[in-house]
């Protein structure tokens, strides 16, 4: 059976359950977000992907013979040089079991040299601020400004930027990110899993850490602390990869997992997955675990680009591992430009209905696109997989309430 998704009704939907002040309703930003930041094109990205910031780091560091070293190890070990926070994660797995001599011909010293090589690369790279202050992240933050909730949104993110603290502080925007203080901010594990904070503060999880949080030796145990911009010389908390760092529920990296479950497995939460690849097995767990336990809970992948590659690209699916686990969790659904998996049934969006009932700020979102070689036939495409597109989404809505949008 072919399954046809109509996109008004779901887009409609979706209006409505971001409209609601009293339910569990948060945001995900991962790895494409930056892109969508409008640039010159001599300028874009302002944060480049994954694959062209591990080309960058890997041509500053190609005469490093002990950085040469790790990539042909990380090859022997059947991973690709060609994503830096596999490089990252593979050489904190070889410092682990380092200590007091040598692993795959890369001392202690060695290691800990390269990492923070590899992490001061990484914050030259994303120590950007925003263009303007109309770009996607802005009207997010907007948005999340601009009703008088009883539940606090909760935006989770794996980026290691400040972009999204920037745009919130801008528009004065109050927010908990974990830390507490002014001078040197340290990591509250009880305001977190307790939620001892005001109601109309929204929430900042930093999953992978930030390129403002450092760790510093304290007596007989390290100490995560967050600065307002970068350190130098620190050693800074990025962590790409679920390596528990001495075991510790005192590290950040666990308690946020955790906040991730615990939102997840509230009633009625619902999360908007932006510009993630479901390449991360351990968030992937995380969240399908949560969905499982918690069936009135919705998780919404909004993927760039369309279900499929094209012959260019290579063909085959752009998003495996999303389209496999929501296409067994009911309560994971996934929008791609073209097609849709929703309550585990893939299936086009069907035609946009023309008719006068039909509210024109939804259809605004609907997308004829001709069918190449189709004699002229149309097909409905809903790109809010696009950052930029998916937070127009948003600020077409500010300021409107469940009643407003019955009424329409």
């Amino acid at each position: 059976m072919i399954h046809k998704h109509d996109p008004i009704r779901h887009l409609s939907y979706l209006r409505q359950s971001l409209s609601q002040d009293n339910e569990a309703i948060g945001f995900f930003i991962s790895a494409g977000c930056p892109l969508a930041v409008p640039m010159p094109s001599d300028k874009w990205p302002l944060i480049p992907d994954v694959k062209n910031l591990t080309i960058a780091i890997n041509a500053v560091l190609a005469a490093d013979n002990e950085y040469s070293c790790l990539l042909r190890e990380l090859e022997k070990s059947g991973k690709s040089r060609e994503n830096i926070e596999d490089v990252l994660s593979f050489l904190r797995s070889l410092l682990a079991v380092s200590k007091g001599g040598e692993v795959r011909g890369l001392t202690e010293g060695d290691l800990n040299k390269l990492e923070k090589k590899i992490c001061d690369e990484i914050v030259k790279k994303l120590d950007v601020v925003h263009p303007n202050d109309e770009t996607p992240y802005h009207s997010l933050c907007k948005w999340v400004g601009s009703i008088d909730r009883k539940i606090a949104i909760e935006i989770f993110t794996t980026n290691y930027d400040l972009l999204l603290e920037q745009a919130l502080e801008e528009l004065e925007v109050p927010y908990f990110d974990g830390f507490v203080g002014s001078c040197k901010s340290f990591f509250d594990l009880r305001a977190v899993e307790d939620n001892m904070i005001p109601e109309h503060w929204s929430r900042l999880w930093k999953i992978h850490g930030s390129i403002n949080w450092h760790q510093e030796q304290k007596g007989d145990e390290r100490v995560v602390w967050r600065s307002s911009s970068p350190k130098d010389g620190a050693s800074h908390l990025i962590y790409p990869s679920h390596l528990k760092y001495e075991e510790s529920r005192k590290m950040p990296y666990l308690a946020l997992i955790d906040q991730l479950n615990r939102f997840i497995r509230r009633k009625s939460s619902f999360l908007i997955l932006n510009g993630y690849s479901f390449n991360d097995g351990h968030l992937n767990d995380a969240i399908v675990n949560a969905l499982k336990s918690n069936p009135t809970g919705m998780v919404l992948a909004l993927q760039y680009g369309s279900y499929e590659k094209s012959e260019k690209e290579g063909g085959g699916e752009r998003y495996p591992n999303a389209n496999r686990l929501a296409k067994r969790q009911h309560n994971l659904n996934v929008w791609t430009d073209d097609k849709a998996i929703i309550g585990t049934n893939l299936g086009d969006w069907g035609k946009a209905r023309s008719t006068e009932a039909v509210d024109t700020d939804l259809l605004s979102f609907v997308n004829a696109v001709t069918v190449e070689g189709g004699g002229g036939a149309t097909v409905s495409h809903v790109k809010l997989g696009d950052f930029l597109e998916f937070t127009n989404f948003l600020k077409k809505f500010i300021g409107l309430d469940v009643g407003d949008q019955l009424e329409k």
